[in-house]
């Protein structure tokens, strides 16, 4: 089964394959990822804007990579003082959606993010590190790696997949 994720972000491509792996029990999956555009500022400040990325980024990868037999698109953004993501998978034609969980972001970060900074660098430099959206991202950070950016990721993944588990409830 050949799955696509619209980025060739490390942590997407790893929760995309290991939600899938766990939905598609026993099949081979051959994952990739393609690096697509949001159409959306790096840092999207609302549910909207984020909603929009993420199906502007599925387009893209649906356009670039045809054959595929899932697309999955990840956008993370910011809704108030909270931040998370909207996964899209589109799979034959149909689309579903669903949200991640949300982090509560701490007003230094949040004050940053509304000057016009990313979320991940951001986070670099409050914890000292180097590339955290690639790896456990603000997630892991603000968890004391807990949770990773990957783990959240996966649950909404595989609650996104229900309308392709469950085809027979959602056949209107």
């Amino acid at each position: 089964m050949k799955i696509v994720v619209a980025s060739a972000n490390p942590a997407k491509i790893s929760a995309v394959k290991d939600a899938l792996t766990q939905v598609f029990n026993g099949k081979t999956l051959l994952c990739s990822g393609q690096s697509t555009a949001s159409g959306v500022p790096a840092q999207p400040m609302s549910s909207e804007e984020t909603l929009q990325g993420a199906l502007n980024r599925l387009r893209a990868v649906a356009a670039a990579a045809p054959g595929a037999d899932y697309y999955v698109a990840i956008e993370a953004g910011l809704d108030g003082d909270y931040s998370f993501a909207w996964v899209v998978i589109a799979h034959q034609g149909r689309i579903s959606k669903t949200r991640s969980a949300s982090l509560p972001i701490p007003p230094a970060a949040l004050m940053a993010l509304q000057q016009g900074k990313e979320l991940g660098d951001v986070m670099d430099l409050m914890f000292e590190q180097h590339n955290v959206k690639q790896q456990g991202g603000a997630i892991a950070m603000l968890t004391n790696h807990l949770l990773t950016r990957s783990s959240v990721y996966q649950q909404a993944i595989i609650l996104a997949m229900i309308p392709f588990i469950q085809p027979q409830l959602f056949n209107t």
